[in-house]
């Protein structure tokens, strides 16, 4: 796979460039954000990992600039006890969150398992409940005719809990299939997530229409009751 590793530290990209080669990855590293924004643009990578601490740019912009114009999944890199940064970058479309110090391994198990998600639905094009139908190859929503407009992470976490309906799907499941990490989704995290699709279907926790909790167990989706 042909990686952008925007990382700051030309020492540590470059151990970690290595690692990933012997992995046989391809690597292409940047050590500012002007120029990773231009090889994640320009050389049609199949990840990006982007740390947020960069010399020339805030990585949070950089991560924006990237999403706007394509859908490659981004691994963001950030320091221990960044929660409010890590949920922002997931709130812009990062894929995964890597806590710093990481290794070449941590990162082919993370690519790994972001690959293995999307192949997951790679033979469907649409899920439907009910009125509610995901465009898997779109990465669209739409209920009641209308389109949802969702924050990828957003569409990560429905389309799977869609794809599993009438199944109650614990925290653990979600964090090991949406996020793969612990690191990633906090309690908290995925209680926000959760807030945030049961807005835009237009319901709450305490009168669902799709989403249902099932109190001490997970949460499952429905079709809404005649």
């Amino acid at each position: 796979m042909r990686i952008v590793l925007i990382e700051d530290d030309e020492e540590i990209s470059e151990i970690l460039a290595q690692g990933l080669r012997t992995l046989r990855h391809e690597v292409l590293v940047s050590n500012s954000g002007s120029n990773g924004i231009g090889l994640s643009m320009t050389r049609d990578p199949d990840f990006v990992v982007l740390d947020l601490g960069l010399p020339d740019l805030d990585g949070l912009d950089v991560l924006k600039m990237i999403r706007s114009a394509s859908s490659v999944p981004i691994l963001v890199a950030t320091g221990r006890g960044a929660e409010a940064q890590m949920i922002r970058g997931l709130e812009l479309g990062a894929d995964d969150y890597v806590v710093k110090p990481y290794t070449a391994g941590i990162l082919h198990a993370r690519i790994g398992a972001i690959a293995r998600r999307s192949h997951q639905f790679a033979t469907q094009d649409e899920l439907q409940v009910g009125d509610l139908v995901v465009d898997l190859r779109g990465h669209t929503v739409h209920l009641d005719g209308r389109t949802l407009h969702l924050r990828p992470k957003e569409f990560q976490l429905l389309a799977y809990l869609v794809a599993n309906s009438g199944r109650v799907i614990g925290k653990n499941e979600l964090r090991a299939e949406v996020w793969d990490s612990d690191f990633a989704c906090t309690d908290k995290t995925l209680a926000v997530h959760l807030s945030w699709l049961r807005r835009h279907l237009g319901e709450s926790a305490a009168h669902p229409r799709y989403l249902h909790t099932v109190r001490g167990v997970g949460v499952k989706v429905m079709a809404p009751q005649p």
